[in-house]
Order: structure tokens, then sequence, then C-alpha cells
């Protein structure tokens, strides 16, 4: 009896899964490894040296690098729920990976990636501010304010994924265990289930509309705001140098936003992409905002780059 209801919760929940990697390349993940892990380390160090010049240069200490810095530590979470397995994945061939581990690495990626996004739009709102009402910057964004934005960041991230966590723990498995899929997200996971899933499929499609999708637009929105009032500037010159303020923000929003789009669609209306460009997007759009994130702000922000200079020259 007591084997039987083993059994049967091993069906209903299976105690492991295999992450296969990238399907239809097993013969090349110890060569694909060496990208991927060089991406990371080069995340791990612009990312921590991003965050080492904000604490260290008191003339960052304004709201725009204090959002750079939520971004930063967003983008190493983001990176590091990831990488480290794939990359067992990929030199050890450590494929098993537990139910709730696998869970819990679903749970971080998505709240992470929908965090960020929160962040970008707190950026935007930042540069709006700057530009549009510049005289009441620092009252409007004062470090009260910043805190709670970045509090309210993370909040909204946890109360929309958790009830992805809800909806994998109602599937059945039957067995299936084998997940095409270098870590583990919500609807990898949710295919494998032997009834239907169409509540885990609305309720995602919801998510990316009602929470990347209303980021996007709002970010839209504050640029169109940000245009009109840069063309009603007096000179050409002050026009440049209002532009030149966002141009970084711009690029990051770029970095973040089309990959993922591009992931999303393929990943739902590209049914004739093979399987392993899917897998390799997929991970492209996690691992490619926290290695050019640092890279942009660094090449556009002289403060940065001259703490960045200090530091490698052993000067404090």
């Amino acid at each position: 009896m007591l084997s039987a209801s083993i059994s049967n919760d091993t069906a209903f929940h299976p105690s492991t899964f295999i992450l296969l990697g990238i399907p239809g390349m097993q013969d090349q993940h110890l060569w694909a490894a060496i990208p991927f892990c060089s991406m990371y380390i080069l995340a791990l160090v612009g990312n921590g040296t991003i965050l080492y010049a904000i604490v260290k240069e008191r003339a960052l200490h304004k709201p725009m690098y204090l959002f750079l810095c939520l971004l930063s530590i967003t983008d190493l979470v983001l990176c590091s729920t990831t990488l480290p397995k794939m990359l067992t994945i990929f030199w050890f061939k450590s494929h098993k990976i537990s139910y709730h581990g696998c869970l819990t690495q679903m749970f971080f990626v998505h709240t992470a990636f929908a965090t960020e996004s929160a962040v970008l739009l707190a950026m935007a709102f930042d540069r709006y501010v700057a530009i549009c009402r510049p005289l009441h910057y620092t009252s409007i964004l004062n470090g009260m304010v910043i805190g709670k934005i970045g509090l309210a960041s993370v909040i909204r991230g946890l109360l929309f994924v958790f009830p992805f966590v809800i909806l994998i723990e109602r599937l059945p498995f039957c067995g299936h265990h084998v997940i095409p899929h270098t870590y583990c997200e919500h609807m990898g996971i949710a295919r494998l289930a032997c009834a239907s899933i169409k509540p885990n499929t609305i309720y995602g499609l919801t998510v990316a509309l009602s929470v990347t999708g209303m980021d996007v637009v709002l970010i839209a929105t504050s640029y169109g705001l940000i245009l009109r009032a840069v063309l009603h500037l007096p000179s050409k010159d002050a026009q440049f140098r209002a532009f030149s303020t966002c141009g970084a923000h711009i690029c990051v929003i770029l970095v973040f936003y089309v990959p993922a789009f591009f992931s999303f669609l393929t990943h739902r209306f590209g049914h004739r992409v093979p399987p392993r460009v899917h897998i390799v997007l997929a991970n492209l759009y996690l691992l490619l905002p926290p290695v050019l994130n640092p890279l942009v702000y660094g090449v556009n922000t002289r403060q940065i780059r001259l703490r960045i200079l200090d530091f490698f020259m052993g000067r404090r």
C-alpha cells in the first residue's frame, strides 16, 4: 500500500527533472559552454564594477545611478539563476535537477525578468522627470521614493510570478520528466504535463501582456513626452544634451526587450524554427542584458569610467 502511494506521488510530481541542454547540439555542449561562460564572467565583472563605482563615487549618488544599481543587482540575479546550472550540464553532464529545485529556478528567472522590466520603467520615469520637470527632480525622486520604487518592483514580480508555481503544482506529469532546455521555465515545465495546460497558457500570456507589455507602453509614453519636451528646447545644443542623457537608457531598453520579444514570438508562433534556435535565443535574452548594460553605461558615463580607471590603476 505504501509503495503504491509512493509510485502514484512520483507519477504526479517527479522527484527530479532532466535538463537536456540544447537539443541537437549535445555533442557540441563542451564548446558551446565557452562563449556562455565568457559572457557570464563578463556579466559578473561588469555589474560588480558598476556597483563598486557607484558606491565609491559620491557624485554618482543620484537617482539615475541608484536605479542603475538596482538594474545591476537584478542583472546579476537574472544570469546567476541559469548560467551555473547550464555550465554544469555542458561540462559535467549534470542533467538532473530536483522537482522543487526546478520550480525554484523557474520562480527566480521569471521574478528577476519582471523586476528588471519594472526597473527599466522606473529609469524611464527618472529621465522624464529630469527633462520635463527639472526643478522638481530632487523633490520627486528622493531617497525614500527610490527605495519604495525598488521595493514595489520586486513585490510586483513576486506577486505575478508566484501563481506560476501554483499552476505547475496542480499538474500531473505521468512520469514525464525530460525538459528539452538548459533551465526551467514555466511553459517548458507545463508542456510535460499529461493534463490540460490551458490555464498556464492563458495566465502566461496575461502576465506577458499586463506586466512586460504594459511596461513597454509606459516607457514609450515617457519617451514620447520627453521627445515633445526636447523639441521645444530653444537651442540645438540643449536638445543634443537632453537626448544624450537618454541615449544609454534607450540602448539598455533595446538590449533587454528586443531579444526577449523575439524569443517570445518565435517560441509561440515560429513553429518552423528549430528547437535549438529557441533554446539559444532563450539563453541570450537572459544573458545579453547583464553583459551589455555595464558596457553601455560605462562608455556613456564619464564618472563611472574614471572610477573604473582608478580601481584598475590602484587609486582610491
